[in-house]
């Protein structure tokens, strides 16, 4: 049964898993699923994501993946001793046109929401449990037009029940001009009271396919950072941080941030360093960028440590096609759970770009213990020459094993469950009363044996898709950890000591 210690309610799922001397080589193995396409014209090369989520309250994560053209698809997680998923798509989520979706509770009822993104109209559906939803009401507010939105991210800010919503458009469908230099702005949703006004227009905008809000200065207000495709925005555009004061503006080189420019298409943010403050890593087209946070300059900046830990995934590393590789959604998490955050990516050619490569297979970056990285997806069995886009690295079955979903464009969905023999872990869940129950700005901190592993609570960022739900950590060989709470307010539990091989539901 569960039980109350302090600020915190341990759910124990005893579930076995045995520790290795020495960190395991990660090993994952194909799923069986009912096909699911992503599929459409030039509107659809980009975008393809994945949300993970758990919609009928039994703690397992089901899957909703974008379609394009095709309808969008919601696979009903069944999974007990092994993964497994039944698609299962009620009418008002066999959507087309949809580029992805993320989750999150907006309305803080207890049940998951979607914030799905089209090539069209943009949706807002209200979980109402077991898997059923309905679009919000008109009394919320919502007002969206016919865009083409590529990216989200949403956090609460001060003050406010309801969250702030940053929604990336891409292209101008409307400029007769385009698609070249014909970039959208990023739209912009404070809310007003119990309800959303018109949304603000944070120009310029650059073609962005990847947005992520983040505390990443730890003061208790998340700002916006947006990675922008330079295929299209040609002249002048860059990565962008916008403060997120009364009136949002971008950062300056004068305060710390280094303008930067590549064909930006995912974010994935984790303290890798172990100093507290959140590092990123972009994928592109070529180089896929990991940058250090750098508290020096007092400002938001981080400093490129791609060569240095290996990270560059700039080529593929098998199938002999030389020319770059082209990468998308991009994940952080512990695969073999040695204590280690390890780098998923996914890769695919836009369509058929002459100078990409088209065998692109998909990179697994484990990280090793001197902090560099070795690719090793061909040997986990997930190297995918499909044209992959938005992926989902969760744990499905809640073995204490992060398993993975891959949306592949003019191809099948692929799912793999994770069955390396690797070290012990925790997973955490975060349930609190009043608005922003999952405490989307705060903080998660895993102490074992003297090192902390920093957990930033956040809804964007990847490749069109993320996830909400359980927080896997890998603890190596340890046996036990302690965990405490930062909440968005920065009031603060103690440490609390727990077993390993659990799950932790932390309350508040």
């Amino acid at each position: 049964m569960p039980h109350r210690i302090g600020a915190l309610t341990l759910a124990v799922s005893a579930l076995a898993c045995t520790a290795q001397a020495e960190p395991a080589q990660p090993v994952f193995a194909r799923v069986d699923i009912t096909p699911h396409v992503y599929d459409g014209g030039w509107e659809h090369f980009v975008g393809g994501g994945v949300a993970a989520f758990d919609c009928d309250g039994d703690q397992l994560p089901e899957l909703f993946a974008a379609g394009g053209a095709n309808p969008a698809t919601l696979f009903r997680n069944r999974s007990k001793d092994g993964v497994v998923f039944d698609a299962q798509t009620p009418e008002v989520l066999a959507l087309r046109g949809v580029v992805g979706a993320y989750p999150l509770d907006i309305d803080s009822d207890g049940h998951l929401d979607l914030a799905v993104l089209r090539v069209g109209v943009d949706v807002l559906l209200q979980g109402q449990g077991d898997c059923n939803f309905q679009p919000f009401g008109a009394d919320f507010g919502f007002m969206t037009g016919d865009h083409w939105s590529t990216a989200f991210s949403a956090t609460w800010e001060a003050g406010n029940a309801l969250p702030t919503l940053a929604f990336g458009t891409y292209v101008d469908r409307a400029n007769p001009d385009g698609p070249f230099e014909a970039c959208d702005a990023t739209l912009l949703y404070r809310p007003e009271g119990g309800r959303y006004g018109p949304p603000d227009a944070l120009r310029p905008g650059y073609c962005a396919l990847s947005m992520l809000f983040s505390d990443w200065a730890r003061t208790g207000r998340a700002d916006l950072r947006v990675s922008n495709d330079r295929h299209y925005y040609v002249r002048g555009g860059q990565e962008q941080m916008w403060a997120m004061e009364a009136t949002p503006r971008l950062y300056t080189a004068e305060e710390g941030w280094k303008p930067y420019a590549l064909w930006g298409m995912g974010i994935a943010s984790r303290d890798v360093t172990g100093d507290g403050f959140s590092d990123v890593y972009l994928t592109s087209m070529g180089d896929q960028k990991f940058q250090i946070f750098d508290p020096g300059p007092g400002g938001p900046t981080w400093q490129d440590a791609t060569y240095d830990r290996g990270t560059t995934a700039h080529r593929p590393h098998a199938g002999g096609d030389g020319r770059p590789s082209t990468g998308w959604h991009a994940a952080f998490g512990d695969v073999n759970a040695d204590g280690l955050d390890d780098i998923f990516v996914s890769k695919g050619n836009v369509e058929q770009m002459p100078d990409a490569a088209m065998q692109d297979p998909n990179t697994l970056l484990m990280q090793q213990a001197d902090g560099r990285f070795v690719e090793s997806s061909v040997a986990a069995g997930i190297a995918s020459m499909a044209r992959s886009r938005g992926a989902a690295l969760v744990d499905f079955n809640n073995d204490g094993r992060l398993d993975l979903a891959v949306v592949n464009r003019r191809g099948p969905m692929e799912v793999f469950e994770n069955i390396t023999n690797g070290g012990n872990w925790l997973l955490v869940d975060v349930q609190r009363a009043g608005s922003n129950r999952h405490a989307i700005g705060g903080f998660m901190e895993l102490r074992v044996d003297g090192r902390v592993q920093t957990r930033e609570i956040t809804r964007g960022g990847g490749h069109a898709g993320g996830h909400a739900g359980l927080e896997h950590f890998g603890l190596g060989q340890a046996a036990a950890a302690e965990l405490r709470m930062i909440w968005p307010d920065r009031t603060q539990t103690a440490w609390m000591p727990l077993k390993a091989n659990q799950i932790v539901t932390l309350g508040q």
